[in-house]
């Protein structure tokens, strides 16, 4: 194998959350080593800031309190995790952790494996962690070949919010339903899942928390656009998801009262069509998915859904995990294949390694505002 010359070390952000209660994010000059057999090395060109690489950044830490001291090319951001919140950050106190889940960028050295010299030379997206940096080695089978001509900012979101929004059409059939209900709906995520459900004519329920992302999302097709803010919500909800017979929802806040609200309109929805009255209501299975943390009070639910439903976690690893690498493989291929269409991403902000420490930066990508996606090129 011949590896090119390489720097000794390289930058890497990291997340480190103290004994007292102070997070700390800094850059860290991390060594570069060869690749292993299986493994490749990448030089990272762009990589996301998604939600998910926003809840590993900050833990539970309380942005009002943010202070960045330090150079403009090396800063470091601090801010305070409340005393009442430490418990649940309690396994991660004390361990520096890399932050960033996905990116892509060039193969520049590889190891002795078949599958790994294949992507020598190429522009590949990956995912594996610690994608914050400027360098990093991943699994040859943690990489996907960007079609030809595919930058790497193009091809820099081709994992987490594809495979996501795949994966909830996916569990959809693989569990017997024929059409869902997805919550923060005009996310880059939930635009992705409007594109392949219309694509796939799969019923589709969007909820948004506002007029100007219910028109966003008509604006590109969706057929039903349900605004929170509407003051008749709940029957708009049933009315849409009776026009859908959607009966199964994946829910991006988590907190609050909007999952049993899912399932009470589902249930209402089913007893518009019911032929015999039942106390126990609709023998039709209702499920709801949290799969995210918008909202961070508990979640609550009164129950008005009969006794048919279910209420749980998903993520996106783990049901990857379930369905095995050849169904997987075939997820990835898809998201190859419609890159420029179907899963397009979209970014507001471009910043540097040491830029996405500035205060100015954190304070936008931290509000995880609609159309305010920022993506970083190390």
């Amino acid at each position: 194998m011949n590896t090119p010359a390489l720097p000794r070390t390289a930058l890497q952000m990291q997340s480190l959350i103290s004994a007292d209660g102070t997070l700390t994010l800094s850059l860290h000059e991390v060594a570069v080593s060869a690749p292993a057999a299986d493994e490749v090395l990448l030089r990272v060109q762009a990589t996301p800031i998604n939600p998910s690489d926003i809840g590993l950044l900050f833990g539970a830490a309380d942005l009002a309190t943010l202070k960045v001291v330090g150079s403009a090319d090396r800063p470091q951001a601090s801010a305070q995790v409340p005393p009442a919140a430490m418990t649940a950050m309690a396994a991660r106190v004390g361990q520096s952790l890399p932050v960033g889940n996905e990116g892509a960028g060039l193969v520049v050295a590889a190891g002795s494996s078949a599958a790994a010299q294949a992507l020598l030379g190429r522009t590949v997206a990956a995912i594996g962690g610690a994608m914050y940096g400027q360098y990093r080695a991943v699994k040859a089978a943690q990489c996907l070949a960007l079609p030809a001509g595919a930058s790497a900012e193009q091809g820099a979101s081709c994992f987490v919010n594809p495979l996501t929004a795949l994966g909830m059409t996916e569990t959809m059939r693989r569990e017997g339903h024929s059409a869902l209900v997805h919550t923060a709906a005009a996310s880059n995520l939930g635009q992705m899942l409007n594109r392949i459900c219309l694509k796939d004519g799969i019923g589709l329920v969007n909820v948004v928390r506002k007029p100007a992302q219910a028109e966003l999302l008509r604006s590109q097709g969706a057929l039903h656009v349900v605004d929170q803010s509407d003051p008749q919500f709940a029957e708009r909800l049933t009315d849409a998801i009776s026009a859908t017979g959607a009966t199964i929802g994946f829910d991006a806040t988590g907190g609050g009262p909007l999952g049993g609200q899912i399932l009470s309109s589902m249930e209402d929805a089913l007893q518009r069509k019911a032929i015999e009255y039942s106390r126990y209501g609709s023998s039709t299975h209702k499920q709801v998915y949290l799969y995210g943390g918008l909202d961070l009070r508990p979640t609550e639910f009164r129950r008005s859904f009969g006794m048919a439903w279910g209420m749980g976690g998903w993520l996106l690893f783990p049901f990857l995990g379930r369905i095995g690498a050849e169904a997987t493989q075939a997820l990835k291929q898809r998201v190859a294949d419609e890159l420029h269409s179907t899963f397009v991403s979209h970014y507001s902000h471009r910043v540097s390694l040491a830029q996405a420490l500035s205060a100015e930066a954190i304070a936008g990508y931290g509000r995880r505002a609609t159309g305010e996606k920022y993506l970083i090129t190390p």
